[in-house]
């Protein structure tokens, strides 16, 4: 057994509880906030799908430099659940295929950095769980909080939820 054969159903069931989340973001709220400080719950949800692209950075290069690119090009914001959506699903699908490496690909050190400044260097695999995948979970929770306070339904996530019992 490969380290892909195990991390890859954990990526699947969490793109599929994320993808049910992403449904319930309405296009009529994309521009609300929780507070002034905080995105909003379209740039959240942006964030969310653009996120799962550090998948296949992590896998197929060794290191990100954030200086290269623009705010714009790695915030990039949907204006529709329709383009979450879509988005969405072409990224899950790439991270997915990033993912079938041999064991060995797993234990190649991967830094991310801006400019000069180093942030961390770890292994792939550790990058992969911590920083894209549980990265991934800990902003979906903030969004399942936004779809609470908006009286939109919460998916079951783990189990059923508070608007989707048994």
């Amino acid at each position: 057994m490969t380290i892909a054969d195990l991390l890859l159903p954990e990526v699947d069931q969490e793109m599929a509880i994320t993808r049910r989340v992403l449904e319930r973001v309405p296009d009529d709220r994309l521009g609300w906030k929780p507070h002034d400080r905080s995105w909003s719950m379209g740039d959240l949800a942006s964030h969310i799908v653009n996120m799962i692209k550090w998948t296949d950075v992590t896998m197929n290069q060794t290191e990100f430099d954030m200086a290269t690119v623009s705010p714009e090009q790695m915030n990039q914001a949907a204006t529709s659940r329709a383009q979450l959506l879509e988005w969405f699903d072409a990224n899950a699908a790439a991270a997915r295929q990033a993912l079938a490496k041999n064991d060995a690909d797993y234990f190649v050190p991967w830094t991310l950095k801006q400019g000069d400044k180093v942030y961390f260097t770890m292994p792939r695999y550790t990058c992969v769980r911590s920083f894209c995948v549980n990265h991934i979970v800990h902003h979906r929770a903030q969004l399942t909080v936004y779809l609470r306070l908006n009286n939109i339904p919460v998916p079951s996530i783990y189990g059923p939820s508070a608007d989707e019992g048994m």
